[in-house]
């Protein structure tokens, strides 16, 4: 049994079964009936389907139907049975209303009975809905009904095919699905976006029944909406000329009261920011910004709907503190203003200095003093102050050192540091060294004072004398020229701070000027570097040392009486000078030194040589008379002195290329590339390629090795080969004749004749001789066993017969057993060939082929 939705008439009276005997018999009156019912919004003849629609809820269709079948009745089973049933509900004996639930809405569905005792008309009522857009739902009916006699004449449907009758429905009304801002100020004026369904049409927005001021339709699918004012939590509604969406829980906006700021503490900070304010007030649960004045606090943290912690930023003046919340900013009152404080700003102090014992009386001019709360120099607190105005303090200064700032302390925090704050601490002045601390007794010297305490210095005295002149150049640092004077006097500074103490680091000493009665030697190399021996007076603590006015290189003080001197470089005859603090030594003939030229190399020959050395090399240059070295890089020479531009050298034993040198009383020679001198690494062989060949000469030998390149000689023992140099380490030279033997093959180049070894030899063979064959003779086609008979047969590498080649067996030196090959009817010379060359011919070696 299936859901029946199409059930049978329930027997009615007999007037009610004659009409719908009518109905059977004139189907053409359908139409007219349907027409005359004036409830019917829509009419369909399909018996298959209906559409209607809706546009808001709440709303009842008409639904008229006319086809013959469909007049019978729908009902909510099918099946093929008890089809004696009112329409709608099964089982049921009278007419019935429905009530369907689908995926989006609830319907309820009345049938209405025609005069007929047919069911032309079906009442729909929108219930509610979820969504919109297209709905449907199934009812069913007997589409085979005929007359039946039994029962008066009425359609029973009992084994009729039930056919099901679709309602389609398009539910059209705008439907608001999500809000984007679900919180806004009760003043109204957030813009909120809609989307929903169904929004072309919309006429009017409402919030809680109060219409937006201004709406703008996006689309069919969403909406842009300014909120009216209002409070609570309300219902986001649109409406259309038709319809108005339904309220649901997507659709709701939440009023949010505005922020109020009851009271801020402390009411006022420095200007630079960083006070911690209590916000004090309502409403100001989440809020977003915290403002002071037009500046956004550093930070803040929300405590309470009623209280915020927030930290000042920067400003100026007086300002309100401001909140916001979604609810929007809290008002301006008096009971939000906060109050900037300016820092207290130094413009002046008078005096600017005073003694390190502190007690100075010190006016500070500036602005912003009122109230406050410390004064400092430096780190150290003043030892007392007074406030007269906003503009003026005055401290009294505690004790301390250098230059420090003063700083003023006020609520509005601590005055910058700047020029115009400074204040210096006088002290003491103090030597602690002088340089040099000995002059000449003419005075003059130039005498530099270090210690401290010296700015505003007002004298300099050089034991009771004052100094001749003298420039402050720092706190630590004076300038002074010393006055004639005898002995060790204090040298002392004075300023307003007083008189230095005397010490041992201030003494200064008055000192004769040095002399020169002798140097030793008088004569060196015009590069420097000779050692001079000075004789004279009064070198003691000597500063300076010059060759004309050039200084020494360096020197020592032996004794007051020698000195040792290192000439720098110089050219011709000048004055050796002692400079101490007594003053510069005076010339005379006996401080005299003579710069001697240094020696110059402009060629060598030969530039290069064995490594060995030995090679005699012939040296040009100027300056080479006394030469006393000629060195071929580190290596010392022997050598002979030609001329003063021509030396004769012996090229120790070296490597690489090196700068040959020559050093005579003027120095060494400077290195260039015309004093270079190559030492070339010998040759050696490593392998030859054939190791023999005939005594006669003429075997092609590969000699294999390193520093080949530049071979002037190869040699098979003694015997002198032609060769071919193929490249720095390969040789191809033609053996000569020799005595059979194994001799070492030698090839010598710049760098020498390679060394002998194992690798390098090469064998002489004496070549093989044949003295008899045995047999003499044999057939042509060859195969005959032939005994021969010699000398120097091992390692035959070839036995022949004329010209055709022979197997064979090397029996011994002396003799070699071979198989004749198959020749020509005739006479033949067998030869054998070893390393040694090839048998000579003779009537003893022919061996004679005889036809078959």
């Amino acid at each position: 049994m299936y859901t029946l939705l199409l059930v049978s008439r329930v027997l009615r009276e007999s007037a009610v079964r004659f009409a719908r005997f009518v109905i059977l018999v004139a189907t053409l009156l359908f139409a007219t009936i349907a027409a005359a019912n004036a409830d019917c919004r829509v009419t369909t003849d399909s018996a298959d389907s209906a559409s209607i629609a809706f546009n808001q809820a709440n709303n009842t269709v008409g639904l008229c139907v006319t086809h013959p079948s469909v007049l019978w009745g729908l009902f909510v089973r099918s099946g093929l049975d008890a089809m004696v049933q009112a329409p709608m509900l099964a089982m049921s004996p009278t007419p019935s209303n429905l009530t369907i639930t689908t995926a989006k809405a609830q319907y309820t569905l009345v049938p209405v009975e025609g005069a007929d005792a047919s069911y032309p008309e079906y009442d729909i009522t929108l219930n509610s809905a979820t969504s919109t857009g297209a709905d449907s739902f199934t009812l069913w009916y007997a589409s085979d009904c005929s007359y039946d006699p039994q029962v008066g004449g009425l359609c029973t449907g009992v084994g009729q095919t039930n056919r099901p009758f679709t309602v389609n429905v398009k539910l059209t009304w705008p439907a608001v699905t999500s809000v984007s801002q679900t919180q806004g100020p009760a003043a109204g004026g957030t813009i909120v976006k809609l989307t929903g369904i169904n929004f072309t049409n919309v006429t009017t927005v409402y919030f809680n029944g109060t219409a937006a001021p201004t709406f703008n339709i996006d689309s069919d699918t969403q909406m842009t909406v300014t909120t009216p004012p209002g409070t609570g939590t309300v219902h986001i509604q649109v409406a259309t000329t038709s319809a108005t969406s339904s309220a649901t829980s997507a659709d709701q906006f939440t009023y949010v009261a505005a922020p109020a700021v009851t009271s801020v503490s402390p009411v006022s900070g420095p200007a630079s920011g960083g006070t911690s304010v209590t916000i004090n007030g309502v409403n100001l649960s989440g809020a977003t910004a915290v403002t002071f004045g037009a500046t956004a606090a550093t930070s803040f943290t929300v405590n309470s709907p009623t209280q915020i912690t927030a930290t000042a930023p920067a400003g100026t003046g007086k300002v309100d503190v401001l909140v916001t919340t979604v609810g929007g900013t809290s008002a301006v009152s008096s009971a939000d203003q906060f109050t900037y404080i300016p820092p207290p700003v130094i413009s002046s102090i008078s005096p600017t200095s005073g003694p390190a014992a502190g007690a100075t009386t010190v006016v500070v001019t500036g602005a912003n003093f009122t109230a406050a709360t410390a004064v400092t120099f430096g780190s150290t607190a003043a030892t007392g102050f007074t406030v007269n105005s906003p503009t003026q303090i005055t401290a009294t200064a505690p004790a301390g050192t250098g230059t420090v700032d003063i700083r003023v302390t006020t609520a509005g925090g601590v005055s910058g540091t700047s020029s115009a704050d400074q204040f210096t601490y006088i002290p003491l002045p103090a030597v602690t060294a002088i340089s040099p601390t000995a002059g000449a007794l003419a005075g003059g010297t130039a005498v530099n004072i270090t210690g401290t305490g010296f700015t505003n210095a007002t004298a300099v005295t050089f034991g009771s004398t004052a100094a001749t002149s003298f420039t402050v150049i720092s706190s630590t640092s004076i300038a002074a020229t010393a006055p004639a004077g005898t002995g060790v006097v204090d040298v002392r500074v004075t300023s307003p701070g007083g008189t230095s103490a005397t010490t041992a680091a201030d003494q200064y000493t008055y000192v004769a000027a040095p002399t020169i009665s002798a140097i030793s030697p008088s004569a060196g190399a015009a590069m420097g570097g000779t050692t001079v021996t000075i004789t004279g007076t009064d070198l003691t603590a000597a500063t300076a040392v010059t060759f004309g006015a050039t200084a020494a290189t360096n020197f020592t003080v032996n004794s007051a009486t020698q000195m040792t001197a290192t000439a720098p470089a110089g050219t011709g005859t000048v004055d050796v000078r002692v400079t101490t603090s007594g003053g510069t030594s005076a010339t005379s003939a006996a401080d005299q030194f003579t710069y001697i030229p240094a020696p110059t190399i402009s060629a060598v020959s030969p530039s290069s040589g064995p490594t060995a050395g030995g090679t005699t090399v012939v040296l040009w240059g100027t300056s080479l008379s006394g030469a006393t070295a000629v060195r071929f890089g580190a290596q010392t020479a022997t050598f002979t002195v030609n001329s003063a531009t021509q030396i004769t050298a012996t090229a120790p034993a070296g490597t690489g290329a090196v700068d040959v040198t020559v050093t005579t009383g003027g120095g060494t020679s400077a290195t260039s590339a015309a004093d270079q001198y190559t030492y070339v690494a010998p040759p050696t062989i490593t392998s030859v390629s054939p190791t023999s060949g005939p005594t006669a000469g003429g075997t092609s030998v590969i000699l294999t090795g390193t520093n080949l390149a530049g071979v002037t000689s190869v040699k098979f023992g003694a015997q002198t080969a032609t060769f071919t140099i193929n490249s720095a380490t390969a040789i191809t030279a033609v053996s000569p004749a020799n005595a059979a033997g194994t001799y070492d093959i030698t090839v010598t180049t710049i760098g020498g004749t390679s060394s002998t070894s194992g690798s390098d030899q090469f064998t002489y063979v004496v070549p093989p001789t044949i003295t008899s064959v045995s047999p003499t003779s044999g057939p042509t086609a060859g195969g005959t066993s032939v005994i021969l008979t010699g000398t120097n047969l091992t390692g035959v590498t070839s036995v022949r017969f004329g010209t055709q080649t022979a197997t064979f067996t090397v029996n011994s030196a002396t003799q070699i057993t071979a198989v004749s090959p198959a020749n020509a009817a005739g006479t033949y010379d067998m030869t054998v060939t070893t390393a040694g060359g090839t048998s000579t011919t003779s009537a003893a070696d022919q061996f004679t082929y005889i036809a078959a």
